[in-house]
């Protein structure tokens, strides 16, 4: 999972140097970054990224004090103090020595302008918390394992972020060119601000990177950000596909919050160990909670991705606990064991491996190395329509590697297959909204906006439990079910007996079977997609949930108004038997003892009507 954050304002190179470059700890005033951190036995950070070269730096270097304050804090060059000094002593003067060591635009200039410099963005990189449990307390190959895992996939996310959406931009944003090369700062750490495990990575992406022609110029940032989902997704389906390939392992959705994404996490973890490690997960939850709770009063819905990750940003704000103490790994990870000792028994804690091994055989065992890609293109395109409605490449992207992630349960998937569903999915299902006009730049291919000609799915309502009102299924909700309906008919179609058929012949599916010698007929490719398809993709994520439309009666909109309609047909009542009471009464004081009867009785049947109605206002 990845979050980021902003890196402004000239002295926030300050709060990385003597904190995250710490170990989120306070380092010691005028105490030396490399002693505080060899002291406390922590990782020095190191550079990344294509763009070191044109520093002069290389790949895995040690971040030192002075280049932070140099690069993040000043905008110049890691180099600067060198480079200033030889240029004043071939004859520059101060102010021209200086300007050769800044990197793009100074500072100062952009806040003359009364604006504030963006220096970098700080994107955390961490795995999901059954990974985070294994690392903690797994022996010290899994432990190693992880951590190669993690490493290759943060370089992998900066690799295709450099390859596809990196790009710099001039004259106001109006020109923008590719810039395959950053320059990235990057701190590792190994707890949370409780001391509980949480492997993590901060990788601090400088805001400047050069064109072909040498020169340096701030990055496209907003590209950047629409990107995040895309390369969220990557890291998590990188990493987790090398951890369970590497320990056969195998992954399993985990609902987090009712009617949104599962998390996928490692089959054999048990909730209870995911609890204890993620303290500040909890903290964060019961606040955002209430958050949410606020949000859906106010707007009537569940909030969508961005604004769940800005309300999850809040409440992790709201429970910012103080920085703590750094201390070396090996201390932590005697620590931590301890604790899961004294808290679950050593049978559950020693026995981690081994039931995650087991859950991980017997779900290889159902599921298929190979991904259909006919039912991919149809899940992902469905599930992007119905969430979206409007979207581009960048979430179908994503939504193919979730796919990938979900489907294949840990397994190995060809390098590259990720775009290829994407690329079919907008071809075969994808319907182009945006026009070209005339004397303008054509828009790139990843800022074209598609939709789809699905239908879109109706609403229902889902039972609610633990005592909650009855509330309306989600958009991923729908989307699910739209997926699968979709699946079914395409299944459906293919163990079709041949007289049911239509006579033009139909394009196969593409199914990649690595290893698979003989290309399998269309019923042979039938049964195994379909069993692969149960297998991978359980009804775990309807499981215990209605979809009767009956429950529609008892939703909290129909109830309100149930409720509100009987209170008016109550008034009615009331106000109709109040009516004849007054009538009654009335009638009765123009009665004399000398009055015909017979007039009395053609008198009574004028109340009795307005009474009867009354009463079945009421009870009828």
């Amino acid at each position: 999972m990845i979050s980021v954050a902003k890196v402004q304002t000239r002295n926030a190179w300050r709060y990385y140097v003597r904190g995250v470059a710490f170990g989120d700890g306070r380092r010691p005033v005028g105490q030396a970054l490399k002693d505080a951190q060899e002291m406390a036995g922590l990782p020095p950070g190191v550079w990344r990224g294509r763009g070191l070269a044109a520093l002069g730096l290389t790949a895995g270097q040690t971040v030192t004090e002075r280049q932070m304050e140099l690069v993040f804090g000043e905008g110049r060059h890691p180099d600067a103090d060198r480079m200033e000094r030889k240029l004043l002593d071939d004859g520059a003067d101060p102010d021209t020595a200086w300007l050769a060591t800044i990197l793009g635009q100074p500072i100062e200039e952009i806040e003359q302008r009364k604006q504030t410099a963006l220096i970098a963005l700080d994107f955390v990189f961490r795995p999901q918390a059954s990974l985070v449990v294994l690392w903690a307390l797994g022996d010290k190959r899994t432990g190693r394992v992880i951590e190669q895992a993690h490493e290759r996939a943060v370089a992998a996310t900066l690799r295709w972020l450099e390859d596809e959406v990196v790009e710099v931009r001039w004259a106001s944003g109006r020109e923008r060119a590719k810039a395959p090369a950053l320059v990235v700062a990057a701190y590792r750490h190994m707890d949370n601000r409780d001391g509980f495990p949480l492997l993590h990575e901060h990788c601090l992406i400088l805001n400047r990177a050069q064109r072909p022609d040498g020169s340096w110029y701030a990055l496209d940032t907003v590209r950047l950000y629409k990107h995040i989902v895309a390369a969220d997704t990557l890291y998590t389906l990188e990493m987790t596909t090398e951890v369970c390939e590497e320990l056969g392992f195998a992954t399993v959705p985990r609902e987090v919050t009712p009617g949104l994404r599962p998390v996928m996490e490692i089959a054999g973890v048990d909730q209870e160990l995911i609890d204890w490690s993620s303290t500040r997960r909890r903290r964060i939850e019961d606040v955002l909670e209430g958050i949410t709770d606020e949000y859906v009063k106010k707007y009537g819905r569940l909030p969508g991705e961005r604004a769940r990750h800005s309300l999850a940003w809040w409440a992790a704000q709201e429970t910012r606990p103080d920085k703590k103490t750094p201390r070396p790994l090996d201390q932590l990870l005697a620590w931590w064991r301890v604790s899961a000792l004294l808290k679950f028994g050593q049978r559950m804690v020693d026995g981690l491996l081994q039931r995650c091994q087991a859950a991980g055989s017997a779900i290889r065992a159902q599921v298929g190395p190979w991904v259909d890609t006919a039912l991919a293109t149809v899940d992902v395109a469905a599930v992007v329509f119905t969430v979206r409605g409007v979207f581009a490449r960048r979430h179908v992207l994503a939504e193919a590697r979730r796919h990938l992630l979900e489907t294949l349960r840990g397994r190995a998937y060809v390098p590259g297959i990720d775009s290829h569903i994407a690329n079919r999915a907008l071809e075969r299902y994808g319907r182009q909204l945006t026009v070209p006009q005339k004397g303008r730049r054509t828009p790139a291919p990843d800022q074209l906006s598609y939709t789809a000609d699905f239908a879109w799915p109706t609403r229902w309502w889902i039972a609610g439990t633990d005592g909650k009102p009855p509330r309306e299924s989600t958009r991923y909700e729908r989307a699910r079910v739209a997926s699968l309906a979709l699946q079914n008919a395409i299944l459906a179609a293919l163990t079709a007996p041949p007289a049911a058929r239509d006579e033009a012949p139909t394009a196969p599916h593409d199914v990649d079977h690595p290893g698979r010698d003989a290309a399998p007929t269309p019923a042979q490719r039938a049964a195994a997609i379909q069993a692969h398809q149960q297998a991978a993709m359980p009804q775990e994520y309807l499981e215990g949930r209605t979809t009767d439309p009956a429950t529609w009666m008892t939703s909290p909109q129909n109830l309100a108004r149930i409720a509100a309609l009987t209170h008016a047909a109550e008034a009615r009542g009331r106000t109709v038997e109040e009516q004849a009471d007054q009538t009654r009464r009335a009638d009765q004081a123009k009665q004399t003892p000398a009055a015909d009867p017979g007039s009395q009785q053609q008198r009574h049947p004028t109340a009795q009507p307005d009474q009867g109605r009354g009463t079945g206002g009421r009870g009828h």
